[in-house]
């Protein structure tokens, strides 16, 4: 089976490390609520350096992080505070609004430190676009492994394993790691499925995949990932959803009007801070990279 469409990713240089943006994109905004799919590293950050997201605001979503190498500080408007490290994914729920910053372990910032992982956006279905905001991070994933293959469930159910992780539409998504001679079925109940090279080498159904590359799989048909030298997969998908969403900067809503609503906002200084990095934030841009309009 050859993938449905094929997204190769945009490409940003942030210097110490680059990040691979494949959703959304001009061809296609989502898979499932994935709206937002960004893939990092893998780099050293040196000495002296370090990654600094200051404050910044959302609406509308879920963001999901998950690092491979490296370790991450965030805190979040609701007093939240989590140092996100390889085998813990954090959901922040953003909902009606919320401020967060992710920035690199003090620590570390002395010090060469690795960077490598993924950060996704999960649109919010119809009806809780405005929930409350929140936050979880779970370290107690179900691991699914035989002799050359593992997958790690990060949110939703997966080869009959389930993750503890909120899921607020119906949602998959897993890192899966590969053995020379690795091969793993992928589930096809999701309506919308994608998988995602990013490190080694892997085929879905004999088909090799490019690095960093989102292949989007045909709905409802069987699919089979192998690696003949070894690879990590992410798999993602789950629900279509029927409202068109808008993606502007940080912001994601289905009514552009609660978009604006929020840019103006954020720019009268409206949103709540963030405890314990209240001196910084991001300025609203004129033209920001994440536009799906």
């Amino acid at each position: 089976m050859n993938p449905q469409a094929t997204i190769r990713p945009v490409t940003h240089d942030l210097g110490a490390f680059k990040v691979r943006r494949v959703l959304p994109s001009p061809g296609r905004i989502m898979v499932g609520p994935f709206i937002f799919v960004d893939q990092f590293g893998p780099a050293v950050i040196p000495a002296g350096q370090s990654m600094d997201v200051r404050p910044h605001p959302h609406i509308g979503l879920a963001t999901v992080t998950w690092l491979f190498e490296g370790a991450i500080d965030h805190r979040d408007s609701l007093g939240s505070f989590a140092t996100i490290r390889p085998g813990q994914v954090n959901l922040m729920t953003a909902g009606a609004g919320i401020v967060h910053s992710e920035r690199g372990l003090p620590a570390q910032r002395d010090l060469p430190k690795p960077i490598y992982g993924m950060q996704t956006w999960l649109a919010l279905p119809d009806g809780q676009e405005d929930i409350a905001p929140a936050f979880e991070a779970h370290a107690d994933l179900p691991l699914v492994e035989d002799a050359c293959a593992s997958a790690r469930v990060i949110m939703g159910s997966l080869w009959g394993k389930r993750a503890p992780t909120t899921c607020h539409a119906e949602t998959i998504y897993a890192e899966i790691l590969l053995a020379p001679g690795g091969s793993i079925p992928v589930d096809a109940e999701a309506d919308e499925r994608a998988v995602m090279l990013v490190g080694g080498a892997a085929s879905i159904d004999g088909q090799p995949l490019e690095l960093y590359t989102l292949a989007v799989l045909a709905p409802g048909a069987a699919a089979r990932l192998d690696s003949a030298e070894g690879g990590r997969v992410m798999l993602l998908g789950g629900e279509a959803f029927r409202t068109p969403r808008h993606v502007w900067w940080n912001f994601v809503h289905s009514s552009r009007e609660r978009i604006a609503q929020a840019k103006a906002d954020w720019s009268a200084g409206r949103f709540p801070k963030v405890p314990g990095d209240e001196e910084e934030f991001i300025p609203i841009p004129s033209v920001p990279l994440t536009n799906s309009d």
